[in-house]
């Protein structure tokens, strides 16, 4: 008798721990749940603004599922590539992540706090420099085109002679020379006046050793151009890449001192580069803005922007097709 009570006993024991697993395993499955719905509104792409004492400076969130419950993501700051988010933590509507400095001057982390609204997304961002600015999101665009694009005639952005149809971002160091549009010195970027939605672009560019500059498609997405060795494994921020997001399928540089080509086409948020030649990136989503837009209106035209802050560039032959209906 003695022997069975014990055996009911343990069975009691064992079928009560069973039960207390699978109560905690429910528990745990539904709180997962309960968190992952509740944070459902947050997952996706959000175009921000924020305001740096009364300056509008873009930057661009995605935040993604990992697993059960684990948000995820990546930022672009006003300047920089896309950074990786080790966790979006979220709780109740309100959300925090921090990511460390990229080639901010200061050395600790940025701290970005923002809560669900009405609207979209707000919050605070506290810089590697300690300052703190308010900022503002809406969710991003997926620019679908439903129908392919019908191009219209051929525009020369460049008349080979002066500025005309472009603006300097600040004083102007730009100059036209036997022909070449050239920045010699780090200074301002280059804009253009007309403003473009899906277009094919060609670029004829020359850049001296250890250049770098690049061409920003709507005023928001720059292609690279560097001085990347030939050799080099192909890399997102080298070389034909759309900043920090896409990377060329292989190393087609000429190197520096030799005249090079891109011809770019855009449509929606799909881009095609081919360089010298060489389609490197084919019909390839750009996720959102790269470092140094002019704005996170994605759903917006934009300009051709030049770069000119970083080293000397030149261009020779800058010509648009515009897509006159989608």
């Amino acid at each position: 008798m003695y022997k069975k009570i014990l055996v009911l006993g343990i069975g009691c024991l064992l079928m009560t721990g069973a039960a207390e697993r699978a109560y905690a395993s429910t528990n745990t499955a539904l709180s997962a749940a309960q968190k992952l719905a509740e944070a459902k509104d947050l997952i996706g792409r959000w175009d921000i603004t924020v305001d740096e004492d009364g300056k509008s400076v873009p930057s661009w969130l995605e935040v993604k599922l990992s697993g059960y419950s684990t948000l995820v993501g990546y930022f672009v700051a006003a300047s920089g590539s896309a950074r990786p988010v080790a966790e979006v933590k979220f709780d109740n509507g309100k959300f925090k992540f921090e990511i460390p400095p990229q080639w901010e001057k200061g050395t600790q982390n940025f701290v970005i706090e923002g809560e669900l609204t009405s609207a979209g997304i707000q919050g605070t961002m506290l810089t590697s420099e300690g300052k703190k600015y308010n900022w503002k999101g809406v969710k991003a665009p997926y620019l679908k085109r439903t129908a392919a694009p019908v191009w219209g005639k051929a525009i020369n952005l460049f008349n080979g002679k002066d500025l005309t149809g472009w603006k300097a971002t600040g004083k102007n160091q730009w100059e036209v020379k036997n022909g070449i549009l050239t920045s010699p010195k780090p200074g301002s970027n280059l804009i253009t006046e007309q403003k473009f939605n899906d277009f094919k672009l060609h670029v004829e560019f020359k850049y001296p050793k250890g250049g770098n500059s690049g061409v920003y498609l709507r005023g928001r997405y720059e292609t690279q151009i560097e001085d990347s060795p030939k050799d080099a494994h192909p890399n997102s921020v080298l070389f034909g890449g759309i900043y920090g997001f896409l990377t060329a399928n292989e190393m087609v540089t000429l190197g520096p001192d030799q005249w090079q080509t891109y011809d770019i086409t855009l449509v929606g948020r799909m881009v095609t580069v081919v360089a010298n030649g060489k389609t490197i990136i084919s019909n390839q989503e750009i996720p959102g803005i790269t470092g140094g837009a002019l704005d996170s209106n994605e759903a917006e035209p934009g300009p051709i922007y030049l770069q000119g802050d970083h080293q000397p560039i030149e261009f020779r032959k800058i010509v648009i097709t515009p897509a006159i209906a989608n």
